[in-house]
């Protein structure tokens, strides 16, 4: 790794997770955080799964980053713990494995694991980002949720023979997701608040596609591969792509990089940079029909845009019942709207 550039990066004082994360992954959060007793049955959980003998197991197998060990990874979390304005410095762990890969595990007390490999294969701005993004995901509360997707995907394992109980764990494993799909474009965009360096941001995603020879690609054609995934093919295609996404718990690296290039487009992190942004103070005030209205309007806009062909086709064909789509939109709106006015969201 070489010695990271001397350059001063904008901070964020009080800055709510809100800021960062994606519309569809923000509302799933707010609901699920709207539960009465929901996390304390997630901890519970946690029982189960053994995270205390997990940690142990990372503390006896990997080597956790200090200012002794790592000592390079040691200041990028500092640094991004100060951009964010972290409330707590999540431990962090480096342990041995050929394939590039963070997470942020735990429960109680979430701790970000880097393998070698990752290490390895990103110099320090995209080190940066890396951890700014798993930093995120601590931040949002998104290890808690993540464990009960692991633990779910388990069970599917156990009992994915039964005929009924296997379909509907299979309907709540494959929502979660696309939660997980969600969550995971959140926190590139943390990461790049960390970093605020876009080329590297864009790098890394390149080189989880095509590996460390990152000169013989190109920024600009990497990004043209997304427009043409979205646009090329017939129907088939498009069913495809559905299939492909199915059990991903990530996005495609092309298409995440699209993303954040549409974020950045849609003057959203310039607002941030320029400190227009939510505060932690004033998530208590978060009502759930906004969230789920802005979600909403996210999945339409993506729908209006998107180029793939099975979209296309189902937007055709959508055209002729424009009127009546219109009106049970208009309704079910306001049957939200009520129903967040009853509820106090």
């Amino acid at each position: 790794m070489t010695d990271s550039p001397d350059r001063i990066r904008r901070e964020f004082p009080g800055i709510s997770t809100r800021a960062w994360e994606h519309p569809a992954d923000r509302t799933a959060l707010v609901m699920l955080r709207s539960l009465s007793g929901f996390d304390s049955v997630l901890r519970m959980l946690s029982g189960l799964l053994r995270e205390r003998q997990h940690r142990l197991l990372y503390l006896a197998t990997a080597v956790r980053v200090d200012e002794r060990q790592f000592r390079t990874l040691h200041e990028l979390r500092a640094d991004c713990v100060r951009i964010l304005d972290a409330p707590v410095t999540p431990e962090m762990f480096v342990i041995q494995d050929p394939a590039a890969n963070a997470f942020t595990v735990g429960m109680d007390v979430p701790f970000i694991v880097l393998t070698t490999g990752l290490v390895d294969l990103l110099d320090v701005e995209e080190l940066r980002f890396a951890i700014g993004h798993e930093l995120g995901h601590a931040m949002s509360g998104h290890a808690v949720y993540r464990t009960m997707l692991m633990h779910l995907l388990r069970l599917a394992g156990s009992i994915g023979w039964m005929p009924v109980g296997g379909w509907a764990l299979r309907a709540i494993v494959a929502a979660l997701m696309e939660w997980s799909r969600k969550s995971e474009l959140s926190g590139d965009r943390a990461g790049l608040l960390c970093g605020q360096d876009v080329e590297a941001s864009v790098r890394v995603h390149m080189k989880q596609a095509g590996g460390a020879m990152v000169r013989e690609m190109n920024h600009a054609a990497f990004l043209e591969q997304a427009d043409d995934y979205d646009r090329t093919g017939d129907l088939r295609d498009g069913v495809l792509k559905l299939l492909n996404l199915e059990l991903q718990s990530h996005p495609f690296s092309v298409l995440r990089a699209a993303e954040l290039r549409r974020w950045i487009a849609s003057g959203e992190y310039d607002r941030i940079l320029d400190g227009r942004y939510p505060l932690r103070e004033q998530d208590r005030n978060t009502r759930i029909s906004d969230e789920i209205r802005e979600a909403a309007r996210t999945y339409r806009q993506d729908f209006d845009q998107s180029e793939d062909p099975l979209i296309r086709t189902v937007r055709n064909l959508g055209s002729d019942l424009g009127a009546a789509v219109s009106t049970v939109g208009q309704e079910v709106s306001d049957r939200v709207s009520k129903l967040g006015e009853r509820f106090g969201f």
